[in-house]
């Protein structure tokens, strides 16, 4: 049996596990300890919650489940809540995807505090585009980067809508911003996050029109944010791709390391995928790493 149809199956079999004993560290995963049939690509999206439950129990989720691509929400940046650490950098470090972004929000606990991307392709042409938000309201963002794919360009944008309950209204508004945006990109392109809505809602039906629902088309719909007992666990953490890509698997990780369970899909990038260099403008870091992109 060929390589890319065994890989659905191993990956419904479970994550792939790295052994660790009593008092050892699990290994990272590195390049040679990544074999993927020419166009498959794992991606993994999870809402961290600034590592609140442990740092380094997020690092062993991501290890686990060997992915390409990790969109991370809620990540600070030498805040007091993180003790003064650089999450990206340290999940960096502890999973082996040495590349690395975050795109910084807004500032907490005397920190930055954003989304982010570990990846491990290089990281080009990285921009980030602010979001709607109410008067006073914390601020949202698109973050765009764009990697090569076997010899593809793809780009992978992340996000972390508005928060629940409420705030339906502003979700539109984001979604429409964002589905427009991504309308002017030519590469076979994905979008990650916490959308912070329902499959059914009318936010995220806007980007479904443009966007197929990985985890829906696979068959594997499970909840990622857990409510009390007597309520149900809601969907609203999403890896969504456009038509350059087949999916293939997906799973819902029930972890106990954060207030949100992570996605992880598997994706074939369509062989008649052409890489386009077009897109929406990009921005420049500046000298303290921070990105910026002027809203389209």
């Amino acid at each position: 049996m060929r390589l890319r149809h065994l890989l659905p199956v191993l990956f419904l079999m479970g994550p792939l596990a790295c052994a660790t004993g009593p008092g050892h560290r699990a290994a990272t995963v590195t390049d040679a300890a990544v074999q993927r049939a020419p166009g498959e690509l794992r991606v993994m999206t999870f809402n961290i919650q600034s590592g609140a439950r442990g740092l380094e129990r997020v690092a062993q989720v991501i290890r686990a489940a060997v992915p390409d691509v990790v969109a991370l929400q809620e990540v600070d940046v030498g805040s007091t809540r993180a003790k003064g650490l650089d999450q990206t950098a340290e999940l960096s470090r502890l999973t082996g995807l040495k590349y690395r972004a975050h795109f910084r929000t807004t500032d907490l606990f005397g920190g930055a505090y954003g989304i982010a991307l570990l990846s491990r392709f290089p990281l080009e042409a990285l921009a980030q585009y602010p979001l709607p938000v109410p008067s006073g309201a914390e601020p949202r963002t698109l973050a765009h980067a764009v990697m090569e794919v076997d010899g593809r360009e793809v780009s992978v944008y992340l996000t972390h809508l508005i928060r629940r309950p409420f705030n339906g209204n502003t979700r539109m508004r984001q979604s429409a911003y964002v589905a427009r945006l991504l309308a002017q990109d030519t590469r076979p392109k994905l979008l990650m996050g916490d959308l912070n809505d329902g499959p059914d809602s009318r936010s995220t039906r806007l980007l479904r029109r443009g966007l197929r629902d990985v985890v829906a088309e696979t068959g594997s719909v499970g909840g990622t944010y857990p409510l009390p007992a007597f309520l149900p666990t809601l969907r609203i953490d999403y890896v969504l791709a456009c038509d350059s890509f087949t999916p293939v698997a997906s799973r819902v990780l029930r972890v106990d390391v954060s207030d949100h369970y992570p996605v992880v899909a598997d994706l074939r990038l369509k062989l008649d995928a052409v890489a386009k260099r077009d897109g929406p403008a990009v921005a420049e870091s500046d000298a303290a790493g921070r990105i910026t992109g002027a809203a389209p």
